[in-house]
């Protein structure tokens, strides 16, 4: 089976780009520049690092400034969609989330869930629930200090902690729900290979709290 991944994000480096698309805020539709901010490059590494035979293709949906609206991440989503069966993402991971509930965001999240796609987003641990990762289709991702590497926590129903590149782990560097989201969506890669064909939503929230090591919210004492 050939996974293959979509990241909605910043885009990544010149190498990684061919063929990927940017959505701008005025709705126009262009050719994917390099990634400026580093942020989608960082994501699809740690995604790469986690099952190096993912296949990635980003979508990029801000430059200058980590800042989109819910109408680009749709038309992003709904590109994904619209692709061929052969290059059909099998999860698209966003390391983003969106303080609103939006109509065309809503709606193209249930476009690529009717295509058995699985969609991980970036969801803080507590606290108000972020977009698109608020959907009951969707996996919501974070950091969890508790978690190295190969660990994986579940926090919720639908929400898992990751590793993170946070401080308790003595990482540098960019860190938080963003790497956890990524490394969330490359653990389900790797549970997608090792199962060799598609899943379906809640198959696949089985399958990975079949993996989790830690279960409930970290414990913090001051």
């Amino acid at each position: 089976m050939t996974v293959r991944i979509g990241v909605i994000d910043s885009g990544g480096p010149l190498m990684e780009i061919g063929g990927s698309l940017a959505f701008l805020p005025d709705g126009r539709i262009e050719a994917c520049i390099p990634d400026r901010l580093g942020h989608g490059t960082i994501v699809a590494q740690v995604i790469r690092n986690s099952c190096p035979e993912a296949i990635i293709t980003h979508a990029q949906v801000f430059r200058e400034r980590p800042v989109t609206t819910a109408a680009q991440v749709a038309m992003a989503l709904n590109w994904f969609v619209s692709q061929p069966s052969s290059h059909r993402m099998d999860i698209v991971c966003m390391s983003l989330g969106l303080a609103a509930d939006r109509a065309p965001l809503r709606e193209a999240i249930y476009n690529a869930c009717a295509e058995k796609m699985l969609v991980v987003a970036a969801s803080p641990a507590r606290g108000v629930a972020c977009y698109p990762a608020g959907y009951a289709s969707v996996i919501g991702g974070t950091g969890d200090a508790r978690c190295h590497w190969e660990q994986l926590s579940r926090l919720g129903p639908r929400l898992f902690g990751a590793w993170s590149n946070s401080p308790e782990q003595a990482g540098q560097g960019m860190a938080g729900a963003s790497l956890g989201a990524a490394r969330v969506a490359g653990h389900l890669a790797n549970i997608l290979l090792r199962e060799g064909r598609a899943l379906e939503f809640e198959e696949a929230l089985t399958l990975m709290g079949e993996c989790c090591d830690y279960f409930g919210s970290e414990k913090r004492t001051g």
